[in-house]
């Protein structure tokens, strides 16, 4: 645990978003020294924390959070509260008339009810930045339809230039394999705050952040989309090769494959150098990348032999010292048993009162030379953190937390 103040210490985010879009962005927030207060219901809280196996286990021996739940929600201070309850609408206001900025992820329209939407809250709060997390956005006619990360890959297009290309073993769509297009979304949404918290800080005036699933899968396109605009073709599958460069895909060796990723002609002609084909780097339908992409084919069947007689560590030593690119598939396992990775320290361990073992989780990747983040507490148990944040936040006396919590408030 580290307790240094990071670049948005005093910043205070209300956190009302579950799952993975949301938390994920108020992650970043709180890594980032922002105190995050995440509200929510008593008993049951964040949908992910019953999204196992596999399950953490508490000190008795029962079972407690899912891991996925740990993935997301470190740093924060969880506080039940029932909003459908006035008493709870109320407390969540309160909260809210104090905070910095506002993160919630339901259904458009879905907190007014409430009198917890934007235009309620920024009424009594007017330097709020209120960030709204859809699957489709805050108008359009797909404004009220549910989003979930599967579903936009598959809507969006990723899917459909994702995974082995027709007539190969095992063609079909493919989703990536971790929800990319809610990751994405927690990280614009993140910026997105910073941006409105820079001008609130200089206006004295907030915004209505409106951050939609569905438009970020479209801006994750990228070169894919620029590629459509261009030449009025729709991207299709390529398994592992790359649309506009080549060679970058994976070759086997002896003992499993190695990733090569020539990314311009002077490294194209290095790998030639490497594994002893000068010829190749001389032959006319390879001597440009634009050539080697139009004769792709050819290019994978004259490489793969060559790459097919040494082991694949062998091939990384061999590669790198010519300067080519190159890598191992790695399980997640040898991921984080890499030197690199251990020497970067990308896991975070942290102790939990009421777990029997240390939480684990992977570390921020924001390096900040004066004002590093911080990793001040691990992802809370279900409500740990009410009677402290409402006696801090709302001056609450415990009695006054006990008689909500009787109430079935809390």
């Amino acid at each position: 645990m580290t307790t240094s103040k990071g670049p948005l210490d005093g910043v205070v985010v209300l956190d009302l978003s579950r799952v993975l879009a949301g938390p994920w962005a108020t992650q970043v927030l709180a890594d980032l020294g922002a105190r995050v207060i995440k509200i929510e219901r008593p008993g049951a809280g964040d949908d992910t924390r019953q999204w196992g196996p596999p399950f953490t286990t508490q000190s008795n021996g029962a079972r407690g959070d899912a891991a996925y739940f740990m993935a997301a929600n470190r740093n924060k201070r969880s506080v039940t509260v029932d909003m459908a309850r006035p008493e709870g609408a109320g407390l969540i206001r309160r909260l809210a008339m104090k905070a910095d900025v506002v993160v919630e992820n339901f259904k458009t329209g879905g907190l007014a009810k409430y009198g917890l939407d934007y235009a309620a809250l920024s009424a009594v709060n007017p330097r709020l930045v209120y960030a709204s997390i859809t699957g489709f956005g805050q108008d359009g006619p797909l404004k009220d339809k549910a989003g979930y990360d599967y579903m936009i890959q598959a809507m969006g297009g990723l899917m459909s230039i994702t995974g082995q290309p027709d007539g190969a073993p095992g063609a079909e769509p493919m989703k990536v394999g971790v929800a990319v297009v809610d990751l994405f979304t927690g990280l614009y949404t993140a910026n997105a705050v910073l941006a409105a918290l820079l001008d609130a800080r200089a206006t004295g005036q907030g915004q209505h952040i409106d951050v939609a699933l569905f438009d970020v899968q479209v801006a994750m396109l990228a070169n894919q989309a620029t590629n459509f605009f261009v030449s009025g073709e729709a991207p299709t599958r390529m398994g592992n090769a790359h649309p506009n460069l080549a060679p970058y895909q994976p070759f086997a060796t002896t003992d499993g494959a190695v990733v090569i990723a020539v990314g311009n002609d002077g490294q194209f002609r290095a790998l030639c150098r490497a594994i002893g084909a000068d010829d190749l780097a001389a032959d006319a339908r390879f001597t440009t990348n634009a050539q080697r992409v139009e004769h792709r084919a050819e290019l994978v069947q004259a490489l793969a032999p060559f790459l097919a007689l040494r082991s694949t560590d062998g091939w990384i030593e061999t590669l790198e010292a010519h300067g080519v690119p190159c890598g191992p598939i790695n399980t997640i396992d040898r991921v984080f048993a890499e030197p690199q990775g251990v020497h970067r320290g990308l896991i975070v361990g942290q102790d939990r009162a009421d777990l029997a073992e240390r939480v684990q989780t992977v570390a921020s990747p924001m390096r900040l030379s004066k004002t590093p983040v911080s990793y001040r507490w691990a992802p809370p148990a279900l409500g740990a953190d009410t009677e402290a944040v409402l006696g801090e936040e709302l001056g609450l006396t415990p009695q006054e937390v006990a008689a909500l919590r009787g109430d079935g408030v809390l």
